[in-house]
């Protein structure tokens, strides 16, 4: 068999083997349309005085009104990756009607936990302040992120105004609507060891540092007024295991919050990354459905990025 086709066909074999838990029995209106998108970028997002200066990328619909808005954020161990990585995923959000805007933030080692969530937080005010600009509505923002993109929009979901990771640079305008996010590392302190990547994030190991590592860790910070999530995993990720998802989830439900949990069978960390099935598609319903479009009386033009 040809690779082409072996490779078309594992990703259709794959897209069919995932498990979609606590799934609401309506899904996002069909008469949404795909829109042609524009590119704006790269743009500054953090101030003057911010100790790196930091953009973004903005992908937003080619079309007259006010559109949800989503905050993308790339993985890589909290030590790498680039923007860049999660360019396709911000373009399919605009082509569904968001104003995606896909930020690079400060790695480890050289800057460590709060930082990155800092660095998130100045995004979402960047957002607020330039909302006319870019046809934002500031009442419906969600967020997307795999890995360690994942954690940290997770983490700028649920911390609220009695965490201690509001202050300084926290408040209402960073507040997220709904989060969507892949392979999320939600408790650090649960896993065995610190690995490398975690000490580099952190400043050091778990023992060292216990209060920190919770601090760090979404599942901390779940409250009742935690914004609804879609989570989805890869079944065989070693990296991050699923229970980090399922844990998250459940305690997200404890509390009164809407979570949806779609398990990938048959990859891990990188493959649920790479062949993600339908958890994209997926993960744009929950936000269409969670940041409630508009409907298609604005009659986008259809097409593809300009």
């Amino acid at each position: 068999m040809p690779r082409y086709l072996f490779l078309m066909f594992a990703c259709v074999w794959l897209s069919a083997c995932a498990v979609h838990e606590h799934r609401p029995a309506t899904t996002a209106a069909e008469s949404v349309p795909e829109y042609e998108i524009q590119h704006v970028g790269p743009v500054r997002y953090t101030p003057d005085d911010w100790p790196e200066a930091l953009s973004a990328d903005v992908y937003l619909p080619a079309a007259e009104g006010r559109f949800p808005a989503v905050l993308v954020v790339h993985g890589g161990g909290w030590s790498g990756g680039e923007r860049s990585n999660m360019k396709g995923n911000a373009q399919a959000l605009a082509r569904a009607g968001f104003v995606a805007v896909n930020i690079s933030y400060r790695l480890a080692p050289a800057s460590q936990f709060p930082d990155q969530l800092n660095d998130l937080q100045q995004a979402m005010r960047w957002i607020h302040r330039n909302a006319e600009q870019y046809k934002i509505d500031t009442a419906r923002i969600g967020g997307f992120g795999y890995s360690a993109g994942a954690h940290l929009v997770a983490l700028l979901g649920v911390t609220h105004a009695d965490s201690v990771l509001d202050e300084p640079y926290g408040g209402a305008q960073t507040r997220l609507n709904a989060v969507a996010c892949g392979g999320t590392p939600a408790d650090l302190a649960a896993f065995g060891k610190s690995g490398r990547l975690l000490r580099q994030f952190m400043g050091g190991t778990k023992q060292q540092m216990p209060e920190r590592y919770a601090a760090a860790s979404p599942i901390t910070h779940v409250s009742a007024d935690s914004p609804p999530f879609f989570l989805y995993h890869g079944q065989w990720d070693t990296l991050v295991p699923i229970s980090q998802s399922e844990n998250f989830a459940a305690r997200l439900q404890s509390a009164g919050v809407h979570a949806e949990l779609l398990r990938l069978r048959f990859r891990g960390h990188i493959g649920a990354y790479f062949i993600d099935g339908t958890a994209i598609e997926k993960s744009i319903d929950f936000l269409q459905r969670e940041l409630a479009l508009p409907d298609a009386s604005q009659s986008p033009r259809a097409g593809s990025e300009t």
